[in-house]
């Protein structure tokens, strides 16, 4: 099985037959010609993945869980997988359940009974950590789903029938909201602008339709822009990197409208100086499909995941602008063990405990994922990041 953090890659040349009959290219070259014949990246990337029918999360294909192996074609394509990659939850139920501590532990601090969950997936986190609370003698009133994807709402209200009389499921942000706010991989997924340093000079990148050809095809074109990276790019060399204005949106969005609570935010990323650094020049925006990853966003557009690196300290400054403190920043290895992930595996089967060191292996996912929480109101010291805290990097 294969997370979004591993690197088996592929090459998808574009079939012309295949373009011609894509709708979802009909449909982008729709809006790009709406647009003056140029959309920037972020825009491109917010139809790709969650374009009403067409989109990447709105198909209604699966996309999370475990890989069957041996199941490639002549062309090197996993076949009857049924998902795309995998995310932690899925890896082991001990993920959720070290969650639900530190769930458990901001829900006592900030004096409040429920819990946020943005893009749940496949539901199986919220499950995990339900049962887990409700072992801990946690009392949760109400846990509720942000997401936009119908066909994963009806797999997470499938996994959730146990819990079914206090989960509910929105759309958007309310004016007001009280918790403890949890995401797993929700950051990556929010779409970015890419911008180019091309013989010095900045740029940002979009996408044309490609006229040269009789069947269109998707380009792309770069601009000139007064935007910047937030910290300097070192050297004269062309340089490629994004920066994060929805996802610093969606944090100060959060902030505003949380009165009470705390929040947990699970991904994989930087903090800005590692983010921006003169040898990271060909940016982090990856995309997934049948567990195998490659770097083209262009190709098989709404047919596969795309993603980007969290830039964590644009995450902090901007919960901070908005008014929330920062409880620390760890790698997911650290933050899993500082809420009882070892211990918990100690009396766990030998396989479940070797799913279970995915979580926090260097080399897999324990150094590469990290985790940064937040809160309203005064600093308290979250158990998650007790040892190992990083907060000075950001």
């Amino acid at each position: 099985m294969t997370t979004k953090s591993e690197s088996s890659f592929e090459t998808s040349p574009r079939s012309v037959d295949e373009t011609a009959s894509d709708p979802m290219l009909a449909h982008l070259s729709k809006v790009i010609n709406a647009s003056g014949g140029w959309i920037g990246f972020d825009a491109l990337m917010a139809q790709a993945l969650y374009a009403p029918v067409l989109g990447y999360y709105a198909r209604g294909s699966t996309v999370f869980g475990a890989m069957p192996q041996g199941m490639r074609n002549s062309q090197g394509e996993m076949v009857g997988v049924g998902s795309d990659f995998v995310t932690a939850p899925e890896i082991s139920p001990l993920f959720g359940q070290a969650l639900a501590r530190q769930v458990a532990q901001a829900l006592e601090a900030t004096g409040t009974d429920e819990v946020w969950e943005f893009g749940a997936g496949t539901g199986a986190l919220a499950l995990q950590m339900l049962d887990a609370l409700d072992a801990l003698g946690v009392i949760v009133r109400r846990y509720t789903i942000v997401d936009l994807s119908e066909p994963l709402k009806d797999r997470q209200r499938a996994t959730l029938q146990a819990h079914a009389n206090r989960v509910r499921w929105v759309d958007a942000l309310p004016d007001a909201m009280q918790g403890v706010v949890v995401g797993n991989e929700v950051l990556d997924a929010m779409p970015v602008k890419l911008l180019a340093r091309v013989a010095g000079q900045w740029f940002e990148r979009g996408v044309v339709l490609d006229s040269s050809d009789p069947v269109d095809r998707l380009a792309w074109q770069d601009r000139a822009t007064e935007l910047r990276p937030p910290h300097e790019v070192s050297g004269v060399h062309d340089y490629l990197t994004e920066i994060h204005l929805q996802g610093e949106g969606f944090i100060r969005s959060v902030a505003d409208r949380l009165q009470a609570g705390s929040v947990f935010l699970l991904d994989y990323g930087f903090p800005e100086a590692e983010y921006y650094h003169e040898q990271r020049h060909m940016g982090t925006v990856m995309c997934h499909r049948a567990h195998l990853a490659d770097t083209d966003p262009l190709v098989h557009v709404g047919a596969k995941d795309i993603t980007a690196h969290v830039n964590f300290t644009g995450i902090a400054v901007a919960a901070q602008d908005a008014g929330l403190e920062v409880l620390g920043y760890t790698s997911q290895a650290h933050f899993l063990i500082n809420c009882g992930l070892v211990d918990a595996m100690q009396a766990a089967s030998r396989a479940d405990r070797t799913a279970a060191q995915k979580l926090i292996m260097e080399h897999e996912m324990g150094e590469f994922f990290k985790v940064i929480g937040l809160t309203r109101g005064a600093y308290w010291g979250a158990m998650g990041f007790s040892r190992g805290d990083r907060t000075h990097r950001l």
